[in-house]
């Protein structure tokens, strides 16, 4: 009997979709049922080879050996994941098995997981796309009956695939071109270092920046409190107090409005992460993380989104969860749920997914049992769901104007009429947020009433305050966040599907990188540039630091995926930037080549060419830019017998060409001996020899 083969992400995952096809059968690596077979990836199985993989000249770092630009990509499957692999090639190629269906997470990764295996296993079989946004069964049953070819998604899969590469060979390249540029690890990356980029000129501005004193006076009659506009000098100020105390003020002017701030939109996952990170400090890793098991649980929708709307068919759905709410928000009141459905419909802003949403069977099973955090992140995701439905929030607005001494003075009010889709907000900061954000803490103020227009205040106190401009604040999470997504959008025209700086899905990983790589720090809530991150970024030129071009990229993965341009174009333009990063590099001064090696120790004189030789990271090189000297630390020679080349020994071997090393462990004869170890240049390339001491 034939079967199909269903590939999914992870193993909770596969168990969900075994479940709902009837494949109770467990075997190692898979399960399996009357007409079908389901496994699973762990995650990225496959990643591209290193350079060394497609030429053993890539070991040594050399800039004369780049550019590195594959003309076929070859796979290469991580050693803890090839048995599940190896399972997965197996099933592929079972005889009964007709055609493969890709239940990967349904966005771009997804597209590169699957097809990073297929293409590894050699496999040809016809496959079909699982596309789902809930994990409920109700949602993977549908999935599967309403399955389309691959080839409808293949657009999508060639952007996962572009960008991939494209992110290979500018990292590939453009840190072996930079590190053996400036004798330093310098780690390029194509949204990494614009990311960086941002942190080192927001503390530069930080550092330089130059506070300024302004003055402003008051006045009160001991009701009501004007203000005047920002005065720069002191003297000024001071005069205006002393004219205006005690004396006459006229109110020219009041002015009432009645205003209303309309619902927040539903939450993508770089707006959840940003309030996470605000409410609660979570980082856009951990709410990513979290995220991502309570959609594996059931309990939210597909979470890798960049939409806050929903579509028109799904209006009955969200009419059903809002109404439901307070059975998962406690704090919630009935009386508080709006009903504007409408404000959350766009068919036209949901692409691949729509907003993330609670399930239904988070309101049948509850989140009662959940950790602490995991209960925190349902519960705002709840109570946006109730926000974004509810009524706008109406205030009242005065404005006052009051003149005294010829100048202007003013004060403004605002007071709530009807509180909207602000009171279930408020009930969710009061119930679950302990410590409340600067810019939440905002309190509503009121005029006095029984002033009116021509009214004459006397006498009246002046006061003068002073103030000072405040620096940019350091980026968190959130701010951080907010600056990759709209990075490079004042410089794009308004019809332009703009994606700053990586994407929903891929923004928490680029934060994490430049922390793990040293390149930035956290302090308390605050991402700051490293030392060593600044100094990357100083060395960097205009175009790798650009947000605009990486924005540009973006957009164009985007159009990729509508099919508005080819791989073709995408990938000429990374090779084009290659070649650019390599000219330039080309064209680096000596002496700023130099700017990270003040204080070399020199080890000995090249035997080449006669200049210096310093010690690097993995090897003793020549100073001589045109000399491909260089001694090792790591070789096979020493490396067989227990030996990597220190510091003493390579000064020795230069100095005199031969050191007498002791404890050599020869794995072959089981024993240790000393011997002298001798260093001859054949074509000007150094080789090892042992001599033995004579037995006298």
């Amino acid at each position: 009997m034939s079967k199909f083969l269903v590939i999914a992400e992870k193993p909770s995952v596969a168990q969900s979709y075994a479940k709902n096809l009837s494949a109770y059968k467990k075997e190692d690596g898979y399960l399996e049922g009357e007409s079908c077979i389901v496994s699973w990836c762990l995650g990225h199985l496959a990643e591209y080879a290193q350079p060394e993989e497609y030429d053993p000249k890539y070991e040594k770092w050399q800039f004369d050996d780049l550019p590195i630009l594959p003309q076929v990509w070859k796979l290469k499957v991580s050693r803890d994941k090839k048995k599940q692999f190896d399972v997965l090639k197996s099933l592929m190629n079972r005889a009964d098995v007709d055609y493969l269906v890709n239940g990967c997470d349904a966005g771009r990764e997804g597209e590169l997981i699957f097809q990073r295996v297929y293409d590894l296993a050699g496999c040809r079989k016809p496959v079909k796309r699982l596309w789902i946004s809930s994990m409920e069964d109700t949602a993977i049953r549908t999935g599967f009956q309403t399955m389309k070819g691959a080839e409808e998604y293949r657009n999508i899969c060639m952007a996962a695939v572009c960008r991939a590469q494209a992110d290979w060979l500018i990292g590939m390249n453009g840190t072996r071109a930079y590190t053996t540029c400036y004798f330093k690890r310098l780690v390029v990356g194509r949204v990494q270092t614009p990311t960086l980029a941002m942190l080192a000129e927001r503390q530069d501005k930080i550092e330089h920046f130059q506070k300024e004193a302004f003055y402003k006076v008051a006045l009160t009659d001991g009701r009501l409190t004007v203000v005047s506009e920002n005065i720069a000098n002191e003297e000024a100020a001071d005069l205006l107090a002393s004219l205006c105390m005690d004396s006459e003020a006229v109110i020219t002017q009041i002015k009432r409005e009645q205003k209303k701030a309309f619902p927040p939109k539903l939450y993508d996952l770089t707006s959840l992460q940003r309030e996470a990170n605000r409410y609660f400090g979570y980082t856009a890793k951990k709410t990513l993380d979290m995220l991502q098991e309570l959609y594996e649980e059931k309990l939210v929708t597909y979470p890798r989104t960049d939409s806050q709307f929903v579509t028109e068919d799904m209006r009955d759905t969200v009419e059903e969860l809002v109404g439901k709410m307070p059975v998962l928000l406690p704090f919630l009141d009935y009386g508080q749920l709006g009903h504007n459905i409408t404000r959350v419909i766009n068919n036209a802003k949901v692409s691949d997914h729509h907003a993330i949403l609670p399930t239904k069977e988070a309101v049948e099973k509850g989140i009662s049992d959940l950790t602490a955090d995991k209960k925190n992140l349902m519960m705002l995701v709840c109570q946006q769901l109730v926000q974004a439905t509810g009524e706008e929030y109406q205030y009242e607005q005065t404005d006052i104007m009051v003149k005294c001494q010829g100048h202007d003075f003013t004060a403004r009010g605002k007071v709530p009429v009807q509180m909207g889709f602000k009171a279930a907000g408020n009930a969710f900061k009061n119930q679950c947020v302990k410590a409340k954000p600067e810019e939440e803490t905002e309190k509503e103020t009121s005029i006095p009433y029984g002033y009116e227009e021509g009214m004459t205040l006397s006498p009246v106190k002046a006061e003068k305050t002073v103030h000072f401009t405040s620096p940019p604040k350091p980026f968190n999470e959130d701010t951080l966040l907010a600056a990759m997504e709209t990075a490079g959008n004042k410089d794009f025209d308004s019809e332009t599907e703009k994606k700053g700086l990586g994407t929903p899905a891929t923004r928490a990983g680029i934060i994490e990188k430049l922390v793990s790589s040293g390149y930035a720090v956290r302090k308390g809530k605050q991402i700051l540039p490293s030392t060593e991150g600044r100094e990357l970024v100083n060395v960097m030129p205009a175009y790798l630091k650009s947000a605009v071009m990486t924005a540009e990229w973006e957009n164009q993965l985007l159009m990729m995926e509508k099919g508005q341009i080819t791989d073709t174009q995408f990938m000429g333009e990374i090779t084009s930037l290659v070649s650019k990063i390599l000219e330039v590099c080309r064209e680096i001064p000596e002496e700023e080549r130099r700017r990270f090696q003040t204080e070399r120790e020199v080890i000995g004189k090249c035997p080449v060419c006669g200049c210096d030789v310093f010690e690097g990271k993995q090897n003793f090189y020549c100073s001589n830019r045109q000399c491909d000297f260089a001694l090792w630390k790591e070789n096979r020679f020493l490396g067989s017998m227990g030996k990597n080349l220190d510091k003493k020994m390579a000064r020795e071997l230069l100095d005199k060409a031969c050191t007498h090393v002791k404890g050599l462990y020869s794995k072959k004869k089981d024993m240790k001996f000393d011997a002298d170890l001798l260093l001859t240049l054949e074509d000007g390339k150094p080789r090892f020899h042992l001599e033995f001491p004579k037995k006298k």
